[in-house]
This record gives C-alpha cells, structure tokens and sequence, in this order.
C-alpha cells in the first residue's frame, strides 16, 4: 500500500509541475510587440538603427522600438502627449516617430 501511495504523490507532483509549466507558456503567448511605447533603456528588444537589441532605446516612447505587453492592450495604451500637444498611441508596427538624434 505504501508503495500506492508514494506513486499517488509522485503522479501529482508531476501533474501540477506540467500544470505550472503550461500556463507560463500561455502566458508569454498572450504578449504581442508594442512599437513606440517604451521608456528609454526599456525596451524589449529592435531599437532601429545604431541600436542593438533589450534595454537600448535612446529616447523615451521611441517608434522603432518595442515592447512585450499584454495581448489586445497595445491600441488602448494610455501614453504623454508629444512637446507639440499630438497625443502618443502605441502602434504594431513600427513608427516614425520619437527617434533619436542621429
């Protein structure tokens, strides 16, 4: 019988580590790029021209570069109006906007 049951608890600890593992996966599947929403040295990853890649965007909300949010949030994203008063949305792809000095 003790062997049932050292198999019962075994089964379960392997059920809920596949269980856990799984609903990580779904959770970076629910994330889609964000362009132009980033803070400067924030960014995910593709910063445009001179840049690398995660944490090298030069200037805040930067267009060419991208964040991971949540999926179905870039569009709705509240950001700070431009020094011209133009309200900033993010974008899927990637803006003209917000560059940095070359």
């Amino acid at each position: 019988m003790a062997y049932h049951s050292k198999s019962l608890i075994i089964a379960g600890a392997l059920t809920a580590a596949l269980c856990s593992v799984a609903s990580v996966a779904s959770a970076e599947d629910a994330m889609e790029k964000c362009f132009g929403v980033a803070l400067a040295g924030q960014n995910d990853c593709k910063a445009g021209e001179g840049t690398t890649c995660a944490g090298t965007s030069k200037v805040d909300y930067q267009g060419n570069s991208f964040k991971l949010v949540p999926a179905g949030t870039c569009m709705t994203m509240e950001l700070p109006a431009d020094e011209a008063g133009m309200m900033r949305h993010g974008s899927m792809e990637e803006l003209d906007r917000d560059l940095p000095e070359a």
